[in-house]
């Protein structure tokens, strides 16, 4: 249980902070390279300036579901430590 509490622990952030750095490269190469201005709704390049869309608006599930798996994977942690081994 201690083992799975530690995947269920780690992995979903991790998992998201991948997903939001890759996006971050798009974004940057955007604003840097072609000197544009990301529209977050759409993931593409635009001419004109478009308003900030947060991640939590636009894949809330994504990352809400990550968040409730990291505090499961806490709560095997905390049995598997409690519970003592056969």
């Amino acid at each position: 249980m201690l083992k799975l509490g530690l995947l269920l622990l780690i992995v979903p952030p991790l998992t998201l902070m991948g997903l939001y750095f890759w996006e971050l490269g798009d974004v940057r190469e955007c604003t840097l390279v072609q000197e544009g201005y990301w529209d977050y709704l759409e993931g593409v390049c635009r001419d004109t300036p478009q308003r900030f869309v947060s991640w939590v608006e636009r894949q809330p599930l994504l990352v809400n579901g990550g968040m409730l798996l990291s505090v499961v994977g806490v709560g095997l942690c905390m049995v598997g430590l409690y519970v003592k081994r056969r």
